[in-house]
C-alpha cells in the first residue's frame, strides 16, 4: 500500500483520503491501486456501513492523473491500455459499491477528480471549491461510460456546457446544475459530510443496499437489468431481523439498531 493513499474507519463511516497534496492529489498507477484495495477492505469489513472519499491537504479534492508518472506509465500502446482499464475498473467500482459513497470535495476537483466524484452516491463541497473538466483543451477522447455517469447525474444539456466550453465553473453552479447535494463553508464541510454519513450508516443497511443496486440497474441498459436479483434484495429486506427491529422500535418509540442481518 502507498503512503500516497489513507483509509481509516470511524465508527461506522469508512474514510478514503488521497494523500498527494504537493500535487493537488494528483493520482498515479500505484494510487489507483491502492484505492481498489481500500475500496475492498471497505466493502468486505461489516462494521461499514459508508464510504466517504475525500483529498488531503485542503487545496485539491482530486486534480486528475499525475503527469509526472505518464513517461513511465504510459509509455507504450499497451502501458496506456492498462492504466485505463486500471482507471475505468475503479471508477466502476465506486459507481457500483454496496454502499453508499460521499464524495467530500475541498479545492480543485479537476478531470479525473471530476469523473471520480461524479461515480459517488452524494457530493458535497466547500465553498471555494472548483471543478472543470479540461479534455477539450487537451485534445483527449472521452468514453461511453464516463459520459452516461455525467448524463445521469446532471443531464446532457449541463454534461455538454461543461465538456464542449472545458471552463473552471464554481461550486455554486455545481449545485445548480445538480452535480452537488451541498455547498457549505469550508470551516463545516467535514462536520457535515460525517454527520450526513452517520445518519445513513445508523440507517437499515439492508434497505440502502437494496436501493443502490436498484438505481444502478434502473440506468443500466434495459437488455442488460438485472432485475430480479433487485427483486431478491427487497425480499431479503422483508425477511430480515432488520425488518422486525425497526417494527418493533417504532411501536416502542425508540430509535432502531439496525445490525444488517
Amino acid at each position: 500500500m502507498t503512503d500516497k493513499m489513507l483509509a481509516r474507519v470511524e465508527g461506522k463511516v469508512g474514510i478514503m483520503t488521497f494523500n498527494n497534496p504537493e500535487k493537488h492529489n494528483a493520482v498515479s498507477f500505484e494510487m489507483w491501486e491502492a484505492a481498489e484495495k481500500i475500496l475492498n477492505a471497505f466493502e468486505n469489513d461489516p462494521h461499514v456501513r459508508v464510504a466517504i472519499l475525500t483529498g488531503a491537504g485542503g487545496k485539491a479534492f482530486v486534480s486528475g492523473a499525475d503527469i509526472s508518472k505518464f513517461e513511465r506509465e504510459r509509455a507504450s500502446e499497451e502501458a496506456v491500455q492498462r492504466y485505463n482499464a486500471l482507471v475505468e475498473r475503479v471508477y466502476a467500482r465506486i459507481y457500483r459499491f454496496a454502499k453508499p459513497t460521499l464524495a467530500m470535495i475541498r479545492g480543485y476537483c479537476i478531470g479525473g477528480g471530476l469523473n471520480l466524484a461524479i461515480c459517488c452516491d452524494m457530493r458535497f463541497a466547500s465553498e471555494g471549491s472548483r471543478f472543470a473538466l479540461p479534455a477539450a483543451k487537451l485534445g483527449l477522447g472521452y468514453g461511453y461510460n464516463g459520459l452516461r455517469r455525467y448524463i445521469e447525474t446532471i443531464g446532457p444539456v449541463a454534461t455538454k456546457e461543461i465538456f464542449f466550453t472545458a471552463r473552471q465553473f464554481s461550486a455554486e453552479q455545481a449545485r445548480r446544475w445538480g452535480m452537488l447535494n451541498e455547498v457549505v463553508a469550508d470551516d463545516k464541510l467535514e462536520a457535515t459530510v460525517m454527520e450526513t454519513a452517520n445518519t445513513i450508516a445508523d440507517n437499515a443497511p439492508l434497505t440502502i443496499a437494496t436501493v443502490k443496486r436498484s438505481t444502478v440497474e434502473i440506468l443500466t441498459d434495459p437488455n442488460q437489468q438485472d432485475i430480479a436479483a433487485c427483486d431478491a434484495m427487497v425480499a431479503a429486506c422483508f425477511a430480515s431481523e432488520d425488518y422486525r427491529e425497526g417494527r418493533q422500535a417504532f411501536l416502542e418509540k425508540r430509535k432502531p439498531r439496525f445490525t444488517g442481518r
